[in-house]
């Protein structure tokens, strides 16, 4: 469970690790300016668990896979969006960082509101109004590459098992 920070459409990559820190592949580096355009203090203010909540269109923008690999090591737990630009939807699992489409949630959710998820279900549930959200359940292959780490690590522990 964790809070819920909030935004609205096209929240772009530029904006969730703006390009003049991509001199560094250092994840730890990268998510100390995590949304810093757009929210100054995110970064210092999120919590390991809490939830982004946006409008329309969440990662637009370049193809940097720097902006959920920032998110997941800000300790994100997941973007909850209507819909999501498809490279960073696909750069997302690929680094094994869960996001859920939701237009419903993205809507009823409110800044501060305490959510919890169960990906298997795709059921959100906004603790602080006692409301319930669905969204599409993630096929077991998109969870089996979140519960790995991202798809290097899938891969890794597929080869282990032959």
């Amino acid at each position: 469970m964790g809070k819920a920070y909030k935004y609205g459409d096209n929240v772009d990559t530029d904006v969730i690790i703006p390009a003049r820190y991509l001199n560094t592949s250092d994840p730890a580096e990268l998510a100390r300016h995590i949304m810093e355009d757009l929210d100054a203090g995110f970064a210092k203010s999120v919590r390991p668990g809490d939830v982004i909540v946006a409008g329309k269109n969440f990662g637009s923008g370049s193809s940097r896979e720097h902006a959920p690999l920032a998110l997941k090591t800000a300790g994100v737990a997941a973007v909850i969006a209507p819909s999501f630009a498809r490279i960073f939807y696909r750069n997302s699992f690929n680094i094994g960082f869960p996001i859920l489409e939701s237009a419903e949630a993205a809507e009823a959710i409110e800044p501060g509101d305490e959510i919890s998820i169960d990906f298997v279900s795709g059921v959100i549930t906004n603790e602080t109004k006692g409301e319930k959200y669905e969204a599409e359940p993630l096929p077991e292959f998109m969870r089996s590459l979140i519960e790995n780490g991202g798809l290097v690590e899938y891969v890794r522990a597929r080869k282990g098992k032959r």
